[in-house]
């Protein structure tokens, strides 16, 4: 008998089923179609298989220990100090465990930030004991690079030992340029600084790391897994290249190093791209003569992925991405509040992106187990995919001269921009879903509350001789939220918004599936759907279309009442001054006929629907 029958004695009653066998009875359903549609794929080309067999001989990648828990940290961003001191200690005082001081300008910043004077830092951080365990990182331009003396002169003023504070000082020069598209001088000089900085903390007693590797800049850029991981390596390499110059010794070099990523809602692909970049950090590390060491990953959650409409989704959003980002091994992360895409987040806000991260860490335990994805089919393959993939693009970088040649030389910003372009194309075509932005919006959701604070400036960089494409954070919901802030304004300015009927042929059960695919899709652009119980009489219907107030319709029903119903119902409409008329579903054989009745567009998964929307706000804009 076989173990898994000794431990559930049903198993003995069936037979042993294997991947042939699913593949019979999935061949079955698919009734001839290719396997391959079940077969997706990522913006880096990385096969998605629908299932995999058990990864028998993998092992847990080294990184966060059992039973470690992960900083929870929290954004430290009021452009007011005292106000960023209230927030920061009512933050420790409910469960924070450290604090990420965000200055304005920084690859953070999302338009808000500390100013970069010795009065912010001190005042930002008055009450806070730093050699009390409380985690510190700091993200800041490189205009504002005095915040790192400022905060040492602050500690030393304090008598505090340095070796007893938990700082990782952020800095990030490359970062910082790649978002800025300037430089004001070449890369040896900014490694000459940089291995002053850092050689000079270590000497002062601070314990490291000091440097970031920062991937955000490609993620908010609208870059894939294997480019934020290949930039994060080729950094990291710049860096470590930098200490080495400097003659610091490579062991120290690398403690001296930590690495940043985004954690987006994909949950598969986050976790594998923190458990793909500790593997790759570690053959670095190998090439180096060095054995590997863990490396220091923090986490941030995605800034591309916030919606300014239904910001409540965004909870749900961060909270699969603080998921899945603790179990690749994250050793600190930072929630976004769902609110920041709107403005300042208010203490309700902040509370959400806290709690989100205690709840997962003190009830949900995720932090009890180091690698609990190793052994699984689909991760482990996803894994060592990526690990490819970042590879090959570490190794153009490399080619390239360095991270600082790569992005002066413009070799990774088009690569970035092809998949950002490719991922635009799917999420006007509504592939890549929205919810409550380009899916299921609510036109009368009420306006999430933030705080009454203005944007603040970033710091001006006049002094930049060298110039390449900046990498420019993105929300890939834009393009849909332009169109609801059109809808916005003309309701405030005329007290309607506009409207497309919703043509209704034949009963509930032939239109309903329909009307609701083409309510969701008109009001994801603001247009608001008229909808109704349905009609066979033509005339009847162009009437309750004139009583609507609607410019456009939309026919929606089933194929089969299409046949009998759709072309006397589009000439009724055509007839009745209707100046747009849309058919929900696609046309098949009676396009021909259905466009002479007065159809001009058809709408339907997977069709081009922010083209669509832009040209119907052409047209209503135009009337």
């Amino acid at each position: 008998m076989s173990s898994a029958s000794k431990e559930l004695p049903l198993a003995a009653d069936f037979a042993p089923a294997g991947y042939d066998d699913w593949r019979k009875l999935v061949d079955g359903v698919l009734k001839g179609a290719s396997f391959e549609k079940l077969v997706g794929k990522t913006y880096d080309g990385v096969k998605i298989d629908p299932i995999y067999p058990r990864a028998r001989d993998a092992a847990p990648v080294a990184g966060r220990g059992p039973a470690e828990p992960w900083q929870i940290m929290q954004r430290i961003d009021h452009p007011d100090a005292a106000q960023a001191n209230a927030q920061a200690l009512q933050d420790l005082e409910n469960g924070a465990t450290g604090l990420t001081l965000v200055f304005a300008g920084s690859v953070g910043a999302r338009g808000f930030g500390l100013p970069g004077t010795k009065d912010a830092v001190a005042k930002a951080l008055e009450g806070i004991h730093l050699d009390a365990g409380i985690a510190i990182e700091l993200q800041f331009p490189p205009q504002s690079c005095d915040v790192v003396r400022h905060l040492v002169d602050l500690i030393k003023s304090r008598g505090t030992d340095p070796a007893a504070c938990d700082i990782r000082f952020g800095i990030d020069p490359l970062g910082a340029r790649a978002m800025q598209g300037s430089s004001p001088t070449d890369w040896s000089e900014i490694a000459r600084g940089v291995s002053e900085v850092a050689t000079g903390l270590a000497g002062t007693g601070f314990k490291a790391p000091f440097l970031a590797a920062d991937g955000r800049v490609i993620h908010d850029a609208g870059g894939s897994e294997a480019q934020e991981l290949a930039y994060v390596l080729a950094a990291g390499v710049a860096y470590l290249r930098a200490l080495d110059s400097a003659g610091v010794p490579l062991d120290q070099a690398r403690s001296m190093i930590y690495a940043r990523l985004a954690a987006d809602a994909d949950q598969f692909l986050t976790l594998a791209k923190f458990r793909a970049l500790r593997l790759l950090w570690a053959r670095i590390e190998q090439s180096c003569g060095l054995a590997p060491k863990p490396l220091f990953v923090a986490a941030e959650t995605a800034w591309r992925m916030l919606t300014q409409r239904d910001p409540s989704v965004n909870m749900l959003r961060a909270t699969v991405a603080t998921f899945s980002a603790a179990l690749g091994g994250a050793n600190s992360v930072l929630v976004l509040p769902h609110t920041l895409a709107i403005g300042l987040p208010d203490a309700f806000a902040r509370r959400v992106a806290r709690n989100t991260q205690l709840i997962l860490r003190e009830e949900s335990n995720l932090d009890k187990v180091a690698d609990p994805a190793a052994g699984s089919g689909g991760i482990e393959a996803l894994t060592r995919e990526l690990c490819d993939a970042a590879w090959l693009q570490f190794q153009e970088i490399e080619n390239a001269g360095g991270a600082f040649a790569a992005l002066s030389g413009n070799a990774i910003q088009p690569k970035v921009a092809a998949t950002r372009a490719a991922r635009d194309k799917n999420i006007g075509k509504r592939r890549d879903v929205l919810t409550g932005a380009s899916e299921f919006p609510n036109l009368h959701e009420a306006r999430a509350t933030v705080l009454d604070a203005k944007p603040v400036a970033a710091p001006s960089d006049s002094e930049a001789k060298i110039h390449f494409e900046a990498l420019a954070p993105i929300r890939i919901a834009k393009p849909f939220e332009t169109l609801r802030d059109k809808s916005d304004a003309r309701l405030a300015a005329k007290s309607a918004r506009p409207k497309v009927f919703l043509a209704n042929l034949g009963s509930a059960a032939d239109f309903t599936a329909r009307a609701t695919f083409a309510k969701s899709f008109f009001e994801t652009g603001g247009i608001e759907a008229i909808d109704n119980d349905g009609f066979t009489d033509p005339q009847a219907l162009a009437e309750a279309f004139k009583a609507s107030g609607a410019s456009f319709a939309c026919l929606c029903s089933s194929d089969k009442a299409y046949a009998v119903h759709a072309a006397p119902a589009a000439q009724a409409l055509r007839d009745a001054g209707c100046a747009r008329i849309y058919l929900a579903g696609r046309p098949g054989e009676q396009e021909a006929s259905l466009r002479d009745a007065g159809v001009q567009d058809f709408i339907f998964a997977g069709s081009e629907a922010l083209a669509m929307l832009n040209d119907a706000w052409q047209r209503i804009e135009a009337a």
